[in-house]
């Protein structure tokens, strides 16, 4: 008697079989990899340096400044003051960045702009108390405007609000509420989520992140002065990125430098400060 294989219905039903196995495998491998994305957002997002990293003791002056946020949070932050300071600058730092690393930078800004500099630690970074957030960093933002203003005895609209990378979405959102002498704007990008999809193109990320900085959305409501650097060599925010940034300021005042050749850590070559210092009018050091 000759030996018959299974009905076509059963092969069908068992490839059927297999075929639903591994979707649920599929969804639930990439379901786990959201949920440890999701743990580890705060992390990735808020990458905190030692807090003992860096030099506490550098040779320029500063004063240690400590205030509060609005929810109380303790925070402490370097003022950098100049001799003779034509503008005042609130510096708002990369999230790999704390006051120490960040200074020695701004020392060279107080220099190359005649001002004197305010540089402070976003919560949970450098000697500020708690953990960081998205609203927390912002309200963070807000107490250090506050607190420049009343130091220098200028205007929110008086202070130029100066941010690299992360830091630069905190200043436009400063931008957008209060407005600003000029809004300066290094290597930055138009939402948190964007260069996070740009990373993992595979995941949900804007479904799933908590932490947003729709900077693109924000920057609408900031008409004043705009200067926006980018490197062409970006690999952790795209140069296009920073790009569409720009192109979304109403603006009728701005500027785009771009850096050739320069990573997203890469030091500003000389011919960006002769671009920042004339579009602020700056005529000699």
């Amino acid at each position: 008697m000759e030996k018959q294989g299974p009905p076509q219905g059963a092969k069908k039903s068992a490839w059927q079989r297999r075929w639903r196995n591994f979707l649920w495998f599929a969804v639930g491998m990439l379901g786990g990899i959201v949920f440890v994305f999701a743990l580890l957002e705060t992390s990735i997002v808020y990458p905190v340096p030692n807090a003992t990293s860096g030099n506490w003791n550098p040779q320029f002056r500063r004063d240690d400044v400590y205030f509060r946020s609005a929810d109380g949070t303790s925070l402490h932050g370097w003022y950098l003051p100049h001799e003779d300071p034509q503008r005042s600058i609130l510096f708002l730092h990369g999230n790999g960045e704390h006051v120490p690393t960040a200074a020695e930078s701004m020392a060279i800004v107080s220099r190359q702009l005649q001002a004197d500099v305010f540089v402070f630690d976003y919560r949970g970074y450098g000697r500020s108390e708690g953990r960081p957030t998205e609203s927390g960093v912002l309200a963070d933002a807000e107490a250090a405007l506050m607190w420049l203003c009343q130091r220098t005895k200028r205007h929110p609209v008086e202070i130029i609000l100066y941010g690299r990378s992360l830091g630069g979405a905190v200043a436009v959102h400063l931008a957008a509420e209060h407005g600003a002498s000029h809004l300066v704007l290094e290597r930055t990008f138009t939402r948190l989520t964007d260069v996070a999809a740009y990373h993992f193109p595979w995941l949900p990320v804007r479904l799933v992140m908590r932490n947003q900085y729709p900077s693109v959305d924000k920057i609408k409501h900031y008409t004043g002065p705009l200067f926006q650097s980018h490197g062409t060599d970006d690999i952790v925010v795209p140069y296009l990125n920073g790009r569409q940034l720009y192109d979304a300021s109403p603006s009728p005042l701005k500027e785009f430098a771009t850096l050739s050749d320069c990573g997203h850590n890469d030091p500003n070559p000389e011919a960006y400060w002769q671009k920042l210092r004339a579009f602020l009018r700056i005529d000699t050091l």
